[in-house]
């Protein structure tokens, strides 16, 4: 089936694409193994090569050929492609930036040399030195005077015509799919530029970046449920963070006026299209900054990033168009709810009425909810399937949200928004509650609700309490869902193609 001298241009993955068995994978696995032993034997070992020096790129070649044509070259990729014609070979190597082709001969590299190079297979790292050359075709090419083998690959790349299309596959071993489907190395390289973009956008606007904590013994500044561990120097129980907020408020207490921090976030809980139990976040404060303040920046930064990554504030998404250029929509979350749900809190002023609403709704344990959160569970179950946004929900209860200053004008609602875009929420911001005593307070309720079985709600953090006293100036602070951002931009169906490594059962476990 398969000999070292393969002079019809066939890979052994493909020539087996029929049959791609896993007792036909081993052959063909074993078969390379062979191979490396043999160059292994003459010297050749391609492990011991250190290094290789690479002055051009597939790009930066094809891209200005009238000042690369006839200039020698050296280069480095992996064999993705190649077509033995006798005593010369076609083979298309992949570097960093695409493909290029390379034109082999056997009276350049010398019989002996082409030899050898007729037993590299599809997935090989090789060297090579060359000229730069257009075919009879206008094909762009390096003639090649030198090839080293730098890497042999002892894994079958799947064949050209069926890719790696299996998605658990393609999360499970990235590697592979970085390497046979371009379309994701663009999602990832556009991904970069997104965060350079905004990390630009941050700093232009003198933010200072920040590393806080992610081990921490009190998991804060959302509602949500930590994964925990223990410190065995310390004996001690440990949490890794669900959020940054609290620390960057500590910050701003001791006077950094404007602070942001972009990293990992850790929450166990449910698994989706959009979540994933470790995630990226970014977390930023403005002191003497309020909602409004955040608002502008939230729709600016949005769009700012669109354009960088796209050229447009326009984005296409899942056959769905968006404008983020500013401003964006505002609506409160009371009148969403009169327009989804079709019930009028204006005219609802205490609990009892909003129960007896809640039971018509059968939302669960309705007897003991409160006005306030009777609106949210409205809201979360009729409202935001509708909100294709942009558009900032403003006017959430107090009872969910535990970190933000009171409405002057309605005490039972907040200064905070959430930012939809596609019905998704990317941004939560506030007016940032910077009075101890109602933060004491409001940490006490929120603890009696951890102790009472809720693993979600806000413990209790008495040091964060002490840093108010000292005394938080007025501040406006945001958190922006990083990848929900990138998902919109790229056009990405699930958070996982949007995360290099996304979190998933090991595959004995499946």
């Amino acid at each position: 089936m398969y000999t070292d001298n393969n002079q019809n241009g066939v890979d052994p993955a493909e020539s087996a694409s029929d049959d791609l068995s896993e007792e036909n994978l081993n052959e063909l696995r074993r078969i390379r193994r062979e191979k490396l032993k043999r160059l292994q034997e003459t010297g050749r070992n391609p492990f011991l090569v250190e290094a290789w020096d690479v002055t051009a790129y597939s790009e930066g070649i094809k891209g200005d050929f009238d000042a690369t044509d006839g200039k020698r070259v050296s280069c480095a990729g992996r064999i993705m492609a190649n077509r033995h014609m006798g005593k010369a070979t076609f083979a298309d190597i992949q570097d960093r930036d695409g493909r290029i082709q390379v034109y082999v001969r056997q009276d350049a590299i010398t019989p002996a040399e082409y030899e050898i190079f007729l037993t590299y297979d599809i997935g090989d790292i090789i060297g090579v030195e060359g000229v730069v050359f257009k075919t009879r075709h206008g094909e762009i090419s390096i003639r090649a005077e030198r090839i080293v083998l730098l890497t042999k690959s002892l894994q079958i790349l799947p064949n050209k015509f069926q890719g790696l299309k299996d998605t658990e596959a393609r999360y499970r071993k990235r590697y592979v799919d970085l390497i046979v489907n371009p379309s994701v190395r663009e999602t990832f390289i556009t991904r970069a530029k997104i965060i350079k973009e905004i990390k630009r956008f941050m700093d232009e606007r003198d933010f200072l970046e920040v590393d806080t904590p992610i081990l921490t013994t009190i998991a804060g500044g959302a509602n949500a449920r930590p994964f925990e561990t223990h410190h065995n120097t310390l004996d001690l129980d440990m949490k890794l963070r669900i959020s940054n907020e609290l620390f960057l408020k500590r910050l701003t207490v001791g006077g950094f006026d404007r602070v942001y921090e972009m990293g990992k976030m850790f929450r166990n809980e449910g698994m989706d299209k959009n979540h994933n139990p470790e995630f990226t976040s970014m977390e930023l404060y403005q002191a003497y900054g309020n909602l409004e303040t955040m608002m502008e920046l939230a729709e600016n930064l949005v769009s700012s990033a669109a354009k960088a990554a796209t050229g447009s504030a326009v984005i296409e998404y899942q056959g769905k168009s968006f404008d983020l250029s500013p401003p964006w929509e505002r609506l409160r979350m009371q009148d969403a709810v009169k327009k989804w749900a079709g019930e009028d809190f204006d005219l609802v002023q205490t609990d009892e009425q909003a129960r007896e609403i809640a039971k018509k709704h059968e939302l669960a344990d309705a007897d003991k909810l409160t006005r306030g959160l009777v609106i949210a569970e409205l809201f979360e179950r009729y409202c935001e399937k509708y909100l294709d946004g942009p558009v900032f929900i403003t006017g959430h209860p107090v009872e969910i949200s535990p970190l933000a200053k009171r409405d002057p004008h309605d005490p039972r609602i907040t200064r905070r928004f959430e930012a939809y875009v596609n019905c998704w929420e990317i941004a939560n911001a506030f007016s940032e509650l910077n009075d101890p005593i109602d933060q004491y307070k409001r940490f006490k309720e929120q603890q009696e609700q951890l102790e009472s079985g809720d693993a979600e709600a806000h413990p209790m953090d008495e040091d964060f309490v002490n840093a108010l006293e000292v005394g938080l100036p007025p501040t406006g602070g945001m958190g922006i869902g990083i990848d929900r951002v990138i998902m919109l931009i790229t056009n990405a169906a699930s958070i996982r193609d949007v995360i290099l490594f996304p979190t998933m059962k090991p595959a004995e476990d499946v």
